[in-house]
């Protein structure tokens, strides 16, 4: 997403990238804050993971997915089984971005109905300033004002809730139209804004699945791979969604790839059914993808990833903790290694989009890239982040939040 107008300066225009740092065409070099857009928890230039993909290109340059299996792709759908639990999960449907992955997981819920004789559930249900891509259905699907009526983007079957009321108006929707829902897509913590979702609100969602019967499709994009403390973010619920979307962390961000893991309660109905799923993308599952998959699963496991993340988390608490004890932001959202700073103005106003900007702009001129969000900043370090890393990120945050501060005085 780049505007058409802007050119550039060097300090703007990465070059490379190792470790946590991204290395700029002027020689600068910035600590990344972001893991790479949430793409690289486990560090830029990851040794594993770029052996495995580069073993897996020389071996078998290519291998489509269309009609028949590959054993790269078998080898990586039983890791992401087992890492997940065959007990909650059955299927693999290889996609190549969380956007494109949406657009597949709404197909299949709407297929799901059909094939079951109930092709009035067409309507697909997600959240007020939720992110889900900007493929032509995941951009319907997405709660966040992106232009979607600039793009005619058609959104006559979808439907969107506050996630803020512990499922209130959830509620009320299905009480009108239940009978017409597919399925209801969720991020456990939003990927704008890091809201996370309340347990009342995903306790009152699994109920009403009971009562209403739709689908819930978790959008663990964001979430995934010990991002928020476990494994998965929907580890924590007291019942498995029937369709886990995966992206980002999936490959530490070696390929463009992504992943829904679908439940016993879809897997056995297209299996009993002998439907076919029509869905195929040519760079879905290639060699390349399913060796990073492997390489990363086998990383999470060698670092004991849930430890580190938990005790990573820890240590962001203490620091979000002083900077609001400090009053240089005025709340955090999210929940383990991936949290959201609330910023306002001097009036206690929630800083604007532009005003947030700027912010981002600051921190980024004292040495540290972070993402913004819905009136806060973002923090959403790698896993391997050193307590100096961490106190060159506090420093630069307290930096940058004064100096935008000063500016708009």
């Amino acid at each position: 997403m780049l505007p058409a107008d802007v050119t550039f300066a060097p300090d703007r225009v990465a070059v490379g990238a190792s470790g946590n740092r991204i290395e700029f065409a002027d020689g600068s070099t910035r600590l990344c804050a972001t893991s790479g857009l949430w793409n690289v928890p486990l560090g830029f230039g990851n040794a594993a993971v770029t052996e495995a993909v580069s073993r897996a290109t020389h071996d078998a340059s290519y291998l489509s997915l269309f009609r028949a299996p590959h054993r790269y792709a078998e080898i990586a759908a039983e890791a992401l089984i087992e890492l997940a639990k065959p007990s909650r999960y059955r299927r693999v449907i290889f996609s190549t971005s969380g956007g494109a992955a949406n657009d597949a997981a709404v197909k299949l819920a709407r297929q799901y109905w059909v094939q079951k004789g109930s092709g009035s559930r067409s309507l697909v249900v997600g959240l007020k300033g939720s992110y889900h891509g900007t493929m032509y259905g995941s951009h319907a699907l997405s709660g966040d004002e992106l232009h979607q009526a600039v793009y005619s983007v058609d959104r006559r079957s979808v439907r969107h809730v506050s996630h803020s009321d512990d499922g209130e108006e959830l509620a009320t929707l299905l009480s009108r139209e239940g009978s017409r829902v597919a399925s209801v897509v969720v991020e456990p913590v939003l990927g704008s804004g890091a809201y996370a979702l309340s347990d009342a609100f995903v306790h009152r969602l699994l109920a009403l699945r009971e009562e209403y019967g739709f689908l819930i499709v978790a959008d663990e994009v964001a979430t995934g791979f010990g991002r928020t403390g476990t494994m998965f973010a929907t580890d924590r619920w007291a019942a498995a969604p029937d369709v886990l979307i995966l992206s980002k962390a999936l490959t530490n961000g070696a390929m463009g790839a992504a992943a829904l893991l679908v439940g016993h309660r879809v897997a056995s109905e297209f299996v009993r059914g002998g439907w076919t799923f029509i869905h195929g993308e040519t760079q879905a599952g290639t060699p390349g993808c399913s060796a990073a998959i492997v390489a990363v699963i086998e990383e999470l496991h060698r670092i004991d990833v849930e430890s580190v993340t938990m005790s990573l988390a820890d240590e962001l608490s203490q620091l979000t903790t002083r900077l609001v004890s400090d009053g240089i932001v005025t709340g955090v959202t999210g929940r383990g290694c991936f949290l959201g700073l609330e910023l306002c103005d001097q009036d206690g106003n929630p800083l604007s989009g532009p005003e947030v900007l700027r912010v981002v702009s600051a921190v980024a001129a004292n040495g540290v890239l972070v993402q913004p969000g819905p009136s806060s900043i973002e923090l959403i370090p790698a896993y391997g982040f050193t307590p100096g890393e961490l106190v060159e990120m506090d420093t630069a945050v307290r930096a940058g939040v004064a100096q935008s501060r000063e500016i708009s005085a």
